[in-house]
């Protein structure tokens, strides 16, 4: 049998699908298909539309916290990320080290420029760097894929974690 993981977004895909790889899995060949929903709220929609071809399939699923309902009425292996999977990412490699790899990409004079707005001042830094991720298009799965390739294996956020050790 393989499975079928319902992702909220294009950014989660690409963070499931880059630390499988990490960890020297190959999704395809398991026979392990990601598919990005375009928002949780997509779910029941799209497991009626997929019915044929997920038949007899296991699934699975990674949320975001505020998203877990809609996941939990339509699926039972369904892995909760706490805030989001961006905020996992955050703590599990330290906001230092975030703010390294944004420094890489030629992109932490414009997180600075961020962090000066009114609004963000009062935002803890780790709030920051999230609210960051999500400012550009782009920026979500452009990190998503960095940030898992900059993570010690041994700090692994949970419900990735559990997700790959499930599928």
């Amino acid at each position: 049998m393989n499975t079928v993981v319902l992702v909220e977004g294009v950014s989660d895909r690409i963070a499931v699908e880059t630390l499988a790889a990490r960890a020297g899995r190959d999704l395809e060949a398991e026979r392990v298909s990601v598919i990005p929903m375009g928002g949780a709220t997509n779910i029941r929609r799209l497991l009626e539309q997929m019915r044929p071809s997920i038949a007899g399939r296991r699934l699975a699923g990674l949320c975001d916290e505020r998203e877990a309902r809609y996941f939990r009425e339509a699926i039972d292996d369904v892995f909760v990320c706490v805030a989001d999977l961006e905020d996992e990412l955050i703590r599990a490699l330290g906001v230092a080290a975030v703010e390294q790899v944004i420094d890489a990409q030629g992109e932490l004079g414009s997180f600075r420029i961020m962090q000066r707005q009114p609004d963000q001042q009062a935002r803890a830094l780790d709030q920051q760097l999230r609210r960051f991720m999500g400012t550009r298009s782009g920026r979500k799965m452009k990190y998503a894929r960095l940030l898992v390739e900059a993570l010690d294996l041994d700090r692994v956020p949970v419900p990735l974690d559990r997700l790959l050790s499930h599928v």
